[in-house]
């Protein structure tokens, strides 16, 4: 049941919807699953959902709110409208090539009520680009970085900004990168403080966690 383990009443109170990771599971599974999450009126986000599940999904008919974000690989359905946070989350890539971890954040961050702003291809390799966005890396109260190659991005923005940075490595880069680890270790092993990592392209997990924070800031405001 994906994240079944989350207590549904906890989920309900902090505005999380219900996540379906559909790797490992049948299409008949996943709208099994769709179905009896949706039942209970909350929002439903189904990750890593190859273009035939959503197709399957939709040729039921029960859903047609529902919709599939190509790039996220996610289904998406609201059925609650959460209040909008007043503080856009910033998430960064270092390259095109990392947009679809981005993407699985941005549904993500989006589907619990926040305001994102997407910032990509800002790598070291164009260092150059990224100080056109310093002011609105500043003024966030979390930011999501997301980088594969080395992943020195994380280190980077973390040295310029005074609130908490959730890095991600992604798999991309050639084969020393050793599909993400040599990002993951780069950022595990960042100087800057405050820089804290997920798990290798999980864009997923990037924002349920910068939202939290996000939301406890404001909450505090």
């Amino acid at each position: 049941m994906g994240f079944a383990h989350i207590d549904h009443h906890r989920q309900i109170r902090q505005g999380f919807p219900e996540v379906i990771y559909c790797p490992g599971k049948t299409t008949e599974q996943i709208i099994k699953i769709f179905e009896s999450l949706a039942a209970k009126g909350n929002n439903v986000l189904a990750t890593r959902a190859e273009p035939a599940v959503f197709k399957a999904l939709a040729k039921t008919k029960k859903f047609p709110k529902a919709r599939y974000e190509e790039t996220a690989k996610a289904i998406v359905l609201e059925q609650k409208k959460l209040p909008i946070s007043k503080t856009a989350l910033p998430i960064v890539t270092a390259g095109t090539s990392d947009l679809p971890v981005a993407a699985e954040a941005k549904v993500t961050a989006e589907i619990m009520g926040q305001r994102t702003e997407l910032i990509c291809d800002v790598g070291v390799a164009g260092i150059h680009r990224l100080f056109g966005h310093l002011k609105k890396l500043q003024k966030a109260n979390v930011v999501i970085v997301i980088a594969g190659m080395e992943g020195a991005l994380a280190s980077v923005v973390g040295g310029l900004v005074s609130c908490p940075v959730i890095a991600v490595p992604t798999s991309v880069g050639y084969g020393s990168s050793f599909k993400g680890l040599s990002a993951l270790l780069t950022m595990l092993n960042s100087c800057a403080a405050g820089v804290t990592v997920v798990n290798i392209d999980n864009g997923f997990s990037a924002a349920v966690t910068a939202t939290l924070i996000n939301r406890k800031i404001e909450e505090g405001k």
